[in-house]
């Protein structure tokens, strides 16, 4: 089947358009030369629903030719033919790397990776990558160990047939976490991870969301940390929410920085923060709200979402203190036991998520939309074989590192 991955109309409403200086939402616009159609060999699967792509527009009304021809000047020249640049896929998740590689013009490289009868990993490419600039997708999602080995004996088959330079892209980095020690004798597995992509011959790596700014210091190679909040943000806008209704709120402390750029964005809406007590892994007890949310809408603003234990307390919070809808926000969706049916509850309007993880059809439920960040990952992919860092900072405008 064919399948078009080129940008849809922008949602948009017409005052929200990237010519209009007042707009307070993250506009990214790139030149058509990304815009294609791949023949696929079989149909893409989406476990999770078909992905929605909001993050790059390039329709007339909020493209003008000016800055297309400024766009065009300012980057290298697109080149399909070019050999250099593979791009191979884990089976963490074929399907965002199918979508990336679709995006570039593309085919996803060939290679054979399969498990033992006694669950040994075996990774053999299957075309020559010497001298050519690799990405290799892979998340470390659950099953994470699995995923995270399966990560590291693809670096080294690429590193022993001789490829030039050897990016790991990240979508979602797992042990993130564990980025720092909370109590005595614990570990610091962030750490120990980085160490792990390092040594077995990674040049570069490129993640998405990192649970923590920090932990890009415990790579001893170039960290390009790309953030998924602008797709997001790109949804929300259009949604006919009255900015004067909008509230962020952070669901931890922790979450403070994160939720405040968010805001920012939002016709820098107000924030409100949860306080939470942890008592132990995994459980969440919320103990207060400072803010206001009184007949507002409520946007939750998380990186993760694992056991949803954190976040649904603070939406029966919220719901308490009288916000009139709560939509949670968040770029990767771990849903571990039982998030499914937190989440699907009642307590939200909308849960949105990213692709980053796939989401299995069991899963799935109505309040759930998930978006899809090939675009981003896609273009930064480009940026990076380039050498063309400019077309990376526009994601991380956040401004929480």
């Amino acid at each position: 089947m064919a399948s078009l991955l080129q940008c849809p109309t922008s949602p948009f409403p017409s005052s929200f358009s990237s010519n209009n200086p007042r707009s307070p939402f993250l506009r990214f616009h790139f030149p058509l030369r990304h815009a294609v159609r791949c023949n696929l060999v079989e149909p893409i699967k989406f476990a999770n629903g078909k992905p929605y792509i909001p993050l790059l527009n390039t329709s007339a009304h909020h493209l003008s030719s000016t800055a297309t021809s400024h766009l065009d000047n300012t980057l290298p020249p697109f080149n399909k033919h070019d050999t250099r640049l593979r791009i191979f896929s884990g089976t963490a998740n074929p399907a965002l790397s199918q979508e990336i590689a679709c995006y570039m013009g593309l085919e996803l490289g060939k290679i054979k990776i399969k498990r033992f009868a006694d669950g040994e990993i075996y990774v053999q490419l299957q075309e020559s990558v010497r001298g050519c600039d690799v990405f290799l997708v892979q998340p470390t999602c659950p099953p994470a160990n699995e995923n995270l080995m399966e990560l590291l004996i693809m670096i080294d088959a690429c590193r022993r047939a001789s490829a030039k330079n050897i990016t790991a892209v990240i979508p979602y980095f797992g042990y993130a976490r564990a980025d720092r020690k909370t109590q005595g004798r614990e570990s610091i597995a962030a750490k120990l991870v980085a160490n792990l992509i390092t040594e077995a011959g990674a040049n570069r790596v490129l993640a998405c969301d990192l649970h923590s700014g920090q932990s890009m210091g415990y790579f001893d190679i170039p960290v390009d940390h790309v953030y998924g909040q602008p797709v997001i943000l790109d949804y929300l806008a259009s949604k006919t929410i009255c900015s004067d209704d909008l509230v962020v709120v952070s669901p931890d402390v922790g979450g403070v920085a994160r939720a405040r750029a968010f805001a920012k964005k939002l016709s820098d809406a107000p924030l409100a923060i949860v306080d939470k007590r942890r008592h132990g892994h995994n459980v969440a007890e919320v103990m207060n709200l400072i803010g206001d949310v009184k007949g507002k809408v409520a946007v939750m603003v998380d990186d993760m979402i694992d056991t949803a234990g954190t976040i649904t307390k603070g939406a029966a919070l919220l719901h308490q203190e009288g916000a009139r809808e709560v939509y949670a926000c968040t770029t990767h969706a771990v849903f571990s036991p039982p998030a499914i049916e937190r989440l699907s509850s009642g307590l939200f309007q909308e849960v949105i998520i990213t692709n980053t993880i796939p989401v299995s059809e069991q899963n799935y439920f109505p309040q759930l939309t998930v978006l899809s960040v090939a675009n981003l990952l896609g273009e930064t992919i480009w940026r990076v074989h380039d050498d063309c860092s400019g077309g990376i900072e526009p994601y991380s405008s956040l401004g929480i590192d």
